[in-house]
């Protein structure tokens, strides 16, 4: 599905380091570290990033100047490159004056010096790994932060400059790096997507579910993001105002995107959505994107528990249907009033993994996995084979009403589970977890189940993350991605542990 609101690129600072004593001793040596500064700086920008690259910093006054450049540009993480040996007094002034987080670059352009023929000036064009140290030193006694990756540069050719070869695009040391620069990236992603982002908070919180409570300005404080209090007169608002013409639009787009069920459940309650379903479900869904819209909102997150038959009851019983279909275009929806939750799914969509609201809802001893679910909504983006079924549920378990709800499985495969607390002391936690979703069979009462397996058997798992003090939802994202969310908590300085599952 097309996203009703384009990704935010991050914005990457970028420089090399170098002595500005060698550029009068060793002609070619400055213009050929700013070719590979130039290279990272390409390579970068292709992965769909905003790259300010402001060249050598080889004296006090240029990291000064640097540091400003980077503040002026906003921008959300400094790639700093480490091209040749220099001094740490060089360095240090841009990150007291930027304050972004930091991740120094040792990339060695050769896997291997001419030793027979290499002269100072090659040598220091491959020396890169001599300042780190002291930058690590200093970082640290200045009470800063900085993360360091190592290995190769990766060219796909030799500079004519070079006295060996260069080429190592292909040598597992330069795959790495750039994995992990890739990484880095992904990560400042989710802070440039995150910050001045729009929660909606439509309803309140469930009832008694004491883990999904939410301090609002602890949430802005930590993650950048607003918290937009929505009311259901709001929403009715809007569906006072959509078209027959809407409804029919957004009923073809839910006949695209869904199966219609027919009676195929063993529970009596569950059963094929009726036609006065579907239209109604489809005009809710109207008005649900009409009020994303109104309020600009990026994620949203609701509950509504009123009186038995009011007109607020009906509006809600055609929630889920709409709020599948916005996930889908990149606004992420969490029910229950589970804000945090809520912002697990928005970091995974912002990755393009997905992001499927989730709860245990039953262990699978023979089959050795636990089934995960929720009554909706659902990432279609993830489904597998199949499209997502609706079905008609008699009873909103736990909740007021009944209406259509989603049943879809996620794609077997690769997976990670992103759940975000909060601690005693007020402040967030990601527990991240890598498993297997599997072919597993599921039940057939109208929501969303997928079976996985993690490393350890279902109990030892469960003893594992209980003892993290989670939330009981989470959201589930296909592939294997702990690595670049650690890298993202990072970066938003929330704490994160990864459950070695």
């Amino acid at each position: 599905m097309e996203k009703l609101k384009p990704a935010k690129k991050p914005r990457i600072g970028l420089y090399s380091m170098g002595l500005k004593t060698y550029w009068a001793q060793f002609p070619g040596l400055r213009e050929r570290l700013l070719y590979y500064g130039q290279f990272i700086a390409d390579r970068i920008s292709s992965m769909h990033a905003d790259v300010f690259f402001y060249g050598l910093v080889d004296c006090e006054e240029e990291g000064e100047a640097c540091g400003a450049y980077f503040n002026t540009n906003s921008v959300d993480l400094v790639f700093a490159h480490s091209a040749t040996y220099v001094t740490s007094a060089s360095v240090l002034p841009i990150h007291r004056i930027c304050p972004a987080p930091v991740v120094i670059l040792n990339l060695q352009p050769t896997a291997r010096i001419n030793y027979e023929e290499t002269t100072t000036g090659e040598w220091l064009a491959h020396c890169g790994a001599c300042p780190v140290p002291e930058l690590s030193n200093a970082f640290h006694r200045y009470g800063l932060s900085c993360h360091i990756i190592n290995g190769l540069l990766g060219l796909s050719d030799t500079p004519e400059i070079s006295l060996t070869e260069e080429n190592t695009a292909d040598f597992p040391q330069a795959v790495r790096a750039w994995k992990e620069i890739g990484e880095w990236v992904a990560a400042a992603s989710v802070k440039a997507g995150l910050k001045g982002c729009r929660f909606g908070f439509l309803g309140n919180t469930y009832n008694g579910m004491l883990d999904m409570y939410s301090d609002f300005t602890m949430f802005h404080a930590q993650t950048g993001a607003s918290v937009q209090v929505l009311e259901m007169c709001d929403l009715n608002r809007m569906l006072e105002n959509v078209s027959d013409e809407e409804t029919a639009r957004k009923l073809e787009e839910i006949r695209n995107f869904f199966e219609i069920s027919a009676k195929s459940s063993a529970d009596e309650r569950v059963g094929a959505p009726t036609d006065e379903q579907l239209n109604w479900s489809a005009k809710v869904a109207a008005a649900q994107e009409r009020l994303v819209r109104e309020y600009n909102l990026d994620a949203l997150t609701y509950y509504y528990h009123g009186a038995p038959g009011s007109d607020y009851e009906r509006l809600q019983s055609g929630f889920i249907v709409g709020h599948s279909l916005l996930t889908a275009k990149g606004i992420p929806c969490a029910g229950e009033g589970d804000l945090k939750t809520c912002l697990a799914m928005k970091i995974c969509d912002i990755l393009g993994k997905g992001g499927s609201f989730c709860e245990i809802v039953t262990v699978d001893y023979i089959d050795n996995t636990i089934l995960l679910g929720h009554d909706g909504p659902f990432h279609l983006a993830i489904c597998d084979g199949g499209k997502p079924v609706l079905r008609s549920m008699g009873v909103y378990h736990g909740k007021q009403g009944t209406g259509i709800s989603v049943e879809g499985k996620v794609r077997a495969g690769k997976i990670t589970n992103l759940s975000c607390t909060q601690t005693a002391d007020g402040h967030l936690k990601f527990i991240i977890t890598e498993a297997e979703s599997t072919d597993g069979p599921i039940m057939r009462i109208g929501n969303t189940q997928t079976p996985v397996r993690f490393k350890k058997d279902p109990d030892s798992y469960m003893d594992e993350w209980f003892a993290e003090a989670p939330t009981h939802h989470f959201a589930m994202s296909v592939g294997h991605n702990a690595s670049v969310l650690q890298k993202a908590s990072a970066l938003l300085h929330i704490r994160s542990v990864v459950l070695d599952t």
